[in-house]
C-alpha cells in the first residue's frame, strides 16, 4: 500500500513522517471502511499527482481529503505546496496556517508562509514568520537571504544590510547578494557609501552576473548590462533568464538612483516579458504592483 508522506519539520529540523491513508481515519471510526477507503485512494491519488508536478490535480484531491479527515496535517500540506508552486500565494497563506493548527511544531511551514506573505508584499508579516522560524533553528540565520529581501521592502534597510553582511559567511561568490547589500546599504547610507562597501565577487559565472556588479562598482552603465546578456548569444530558457536579471537589476539600480520612471521601465520589461521560474521573478513580479498601487 502506497503511504502518503508529509515534509513535517519539528523544531527546525526536517522530519519526514509517514502518515499512514488509514492512520487518522481509522483511530477516529475504524468501524467507517468505506470512508477508510476513499481516505486512502485520495492520499495516493494527491501522492501521485505531486510527483508528476500536477499541482491543479492536487488542490481539489487535498479538499476532499480534508473534508474525509480535518485533522489530518496531509491535506493541508498538500495543498499549501501546490498553491505555491502555481504561485497562488494567498491560498497558500490560508493553507500553511492551516497546518500550523493542526501541527503547532511544524516550524518550516513559518519560512514557507513568509515566502508566500512576500510575495504577495506583506513584508512586516514575512519577517515574522521568518523570525518564528528561525527561533528553532538560529543556526539557518547566515543562509537566509530572502529574510535581507523581506526587510528591503519592508524598510529595514540596517537590518538588511546586516542580513546580507551575514549571508556573506556562507555563501560569498554570489553577486545578488552583493547586489541587495549595496541596495539597502545605499538607502541606510549613501549610494556613495554602498559602493565603497561593494561585495567583492569573482566566481558568479551567471550572465550577466559580472556586468551586474561592475554596474553597482559604477564601472559600467545600466546598457552595458542589457547588452551582455544578448552578447552570450544564450537560447531558449538560458536567454530569458539572462534578459531577466538583467533587466530586474538595472531596475533596482535605477531605484538606487532615484530614478523611478526607470526602474519601472525595466521592471516591466522583467516581470511582464520575461516571466521564469525563479524566487526573483516573483520579488520583481510585487515590486512592480508596489509601483503601480502608487499611481
Amino acid at each position: 500500500m502506497r503511504v502518503f508522506v508529509v515534509a513535517a519539520f519539528v523544531a527546525g529540523a526536517c522530519l519526514t513522517t509517514s502518515v499512514s491513508p488509514l492512520g487518522r481515519a481509522r483511530a477516529e471510526d475504524k468501524k467507517d471502511e468505506k470512508k477508510e477507503k476513499e481516505l486512502t485512494k485520495l492520499l495516493d491519488d494527491i501522492e501521485t499527482a505531486m510527483k508528476a508536478k500536477k499541482y491543479a490535480d492536487v488542490i481539489p484531491l487535498a479538499k476532499k481529503a480534508s473534508e474525509l479527515d480535518p485533522k489530518n496535517p496531509a491535506a493541508p500540506f498538500a495543498a499549501a505546496t501546490a498553491h505555491t508552486q502555481l504561485r497562488q500565494n494567498a491560498e497558500a497563506v490560508k493553507e500553511w496556517t492551516k497546518l500550523l493548527a493542526l501541527e503547532p511544531k511544524a516550524v518550516r511551514a513559518y519560512d514557507s508562509r513568509g515566502d508566500a506573505q512576500l510575495k504577495l508584499g506583506n513584508f512586516k508579516e514575512a519577517l515574522s514568520d521568518f523570525d518564528e522560524y528561525l527561533k528553532s533553528d538560529p543556526k539557518f540565520a547566515p543562509d537566509h537571504w530572502r529574510r535581507g529581501i523581506a526587510l528591503y521592502y519592508a524598510g529595514r534597510f540596517k537590518d538588511g544590510v546586516d542580513q546580507f553582511e551575514q549571508h556573506r559567511t556562507v555563501n560569498g561568490e554570489d553577486v545578488e547578494n552583493s547586489a541587495w547589500h549595496y541596495l539597502c546599504n545605499a538607502r541606510a547610507n549613501t549610494p556613495k557609501k554602498a559602493r565603497e562597501d561593494l561585495i567583492p565577487v569573482t566566481k558568479d559565472a551567471r550572465v550577466p552576473m559580472k556586468q551586474v556588479l561592475e554596474l553597482f562598482a559604477g564601472k559600467i552603465k545600466p546598457k552595458d548590462v542589457i547588452d551582455a546578456a544578448e552578447n552570450e548569444k544564450l537560447k531558449g530558457e538560458p536567454l530569458k533568464e539572462a534578459r531577466f536579471y538583467a533587466n530586474l537589476y538595472v531596475a533596482l539600480y535605477y531605484e538606487s538612483e532615484g530614478d523611478a520612471k526607470k526602474c519601472r521601465e525595466h521592471l516591466t520589461e522583467a516581470v511582464e516579458k520575461y516571466e521564469i521560474s525563479h524566487y526573483m521573478w516573483d520579488v520583481a513580479a510585487v515590486h512592480l504592483k508596489l509601483l503601480k498601487d502608487k499611481k
